[in-house]
């Protein structure tokens, strides 16, 4: 380390600034074989004094976590070190990054903390819980192993925890990684990315990539890997709710958070998964000034009551928040389809978007054509019916109907899209908000 702080007085925990591919980083290390990890009372101190200096000294944090817990030994003092340790975190959360890795098990307060987090990167072979499978199988009757309990693979699939899920010994090279596109603290810029990508590149292939057919499937990624600078994507939570794709990239040099409807999966429509992935995302990237730039192609939100019992309102709401108070310049591309409260979530100009775009391809209504005359021609014959949805198709599903109401701002070549985009990007790099005091609003949760 090149500036060390302190060290529990177990051993369990360092603290100290660390150059990270030339960034200084707060770097907290909760690591020790010993007692298999568990911390005493010293240790968090140690925790709370690192992230401390931290929001003191406008540093990242970097927390690498392997350990049971709380040591039982020292009894309820052990659990208040760790509620000082979640309390200093919650403070740093907004005001620096927060990068977790974990490289072992983080199971109850530790748990907690990767939850804190801002980017969580888990190893293949770590495991993370607040209750383990004792408590389980003694309150449930269920057994069940730490790993198909708390394991990575569950944590990047089922409960969207882990950001990236990879092989043991390379976890803080992909959190660096991640930290390259990230500002030091809230009051800094995003950092150029250096790239030799013309920004004037052609992105016919882009366009090209979109099926024939309207309800044809393809992989968003490729789109977005056509667009962006170099080809170079860092997608976060790939496994879970993978019918919205978000990640950092780089066009023109600019750090950008990118967000895109996948219609691999579920057609890209939106549940509350994906609802929750995109909220979280945009909240971070407005927290530390990242750009974001929307692709869309959504029919709409998943319907299903299973959805609606569990709350698709307020998650779907979540989505809403988040944009419409999001202040960073905001990109919006519609690629194909945009329909229903789906259109309005993803980043319209109803929610304070800066630059609204569409490719000639996009289709902006309140719902597809078929729907539509199930609703308006009940009961017609083939022929009406066939008549009206030719009709709607072609009064409705274009772009040009939304721009001459000035809900598109252009409609662009898909072959452009990249030099657009840039250019945008370039016109927002002195965009700022003057935010009314308050203390803070209230988010659907």
């Amino acid at each position: 380390m090149d500036l060390q702080l302190r060290a529990g007085a177990s051993g369990h925990v360092t603290a100290g600034i660390v150059a990270l591919e030339g960034r200084s980083a707060m770097l907290i290390s909760a690591d020790s074989p010993r007692r298999r990890g568990a911390l005493a009372p010293a240790d968090s101190e140690t925790i709370v004094a690192g992230l401390q200096t931290a929001l003191a000294k406008r540093l990242p944090v970097v927390l690498m976590l392997s350990s049971s817990g709380a040591d039982a030994n020292y009894g309820v003092a052990a659990l208040h070190g760790w509620g000082e340790a979640a309390r200093v975190l919650v403070r740093c959360s907004g005001v620096v990054p927060i990068l977790a890795g974990v490289t072992g098990q983080a199971i109850s307060g530790i748990a907690l903390l990767i939850g804190l987090s801002d980017i969580v990167v888990m190893s293949e072979d770590a495991y993370a819980f607040v209750s383990g499978p004792v408590p389980v199988r003694e309150m449930t009757g269920v057994a069940i192993g730490p790993d198909e309990l708390g394991g990575a693979s569950i944590h990047a699939s089922a409960s969207g925890t882990a950001s990236a899920v990879t092989p043991a010994g390379e976890v803080l090279d992909v959190l660096t990684e991640m930290l390259g596109y990230l500002p030091s603290h809230c009051d800094e810029l995003p950092p150029l990315i250096e790239t030799s990508d013309p920004r004037d590149r052609p992105t016919p292939e882009a366009g090209d990539l979109l099926p024939s057919q309207p309800t044809g499937a393809y992989d968003v990624r490729d789109i977005i890997a056509e667009l962006i600078d170099d080809g170079c994507f860092v997608e976060l939570r790939a496994a879970w709710a993978p019918n919205l794709v978000t990640g950092f990239a780089s066009m023109g040099g600019y750090a950008v958070g990118v967000l895109a409807n996948q219609p691999m999966s579920i057609a890209g429509t939106l549940d509350i998964a994906a609802s929750q992935k995109g909220a979280r995302f945009v909240n971070f990237c407005d927290a530390f000034g990242l750009p974001l730039i929307t692709l869309v192609d959504t029919p709409g939100f998943y319907p299903g009551k299973d959805l609606e019992w569990r709350g698709m309102i307020r998650h779907g709401a979540q989505l809403a928040f988040a944009y419409a108070r999001a202040t960073v310049p905001r990109v919006a591309v519609v690629l194909r389809k945009s329909y229903g409260g789906a259109y309005i979530v993803m980043d319209s100009k109803t929610m304070g978007n800066d630059v609204y775009l569409a490719w000639p391809s996009a289709e902006l209504a309140v719902m597809g054509a078929s729907q539509a005359a199930q609703i308006l021609r009940r009961g017609a014959d083939e022929g009406e019916v066939a008549e009206y949805v030719s009709d709607y198709e072609d009064t409705y599903l274009n772009p040009y109907v939304a721009a001459e109401r000035g809900y598109v701002d252009n409609v662009i070549d898909p072959a452009v899209t990249r030099r657009e985009l840039i250019d945008t990007l370039d016109m927002l790099a002195t965009k700022r908000e003057r935010l009314r005091h308050r203390r803070h609003d209230n988010s659907p949760l």
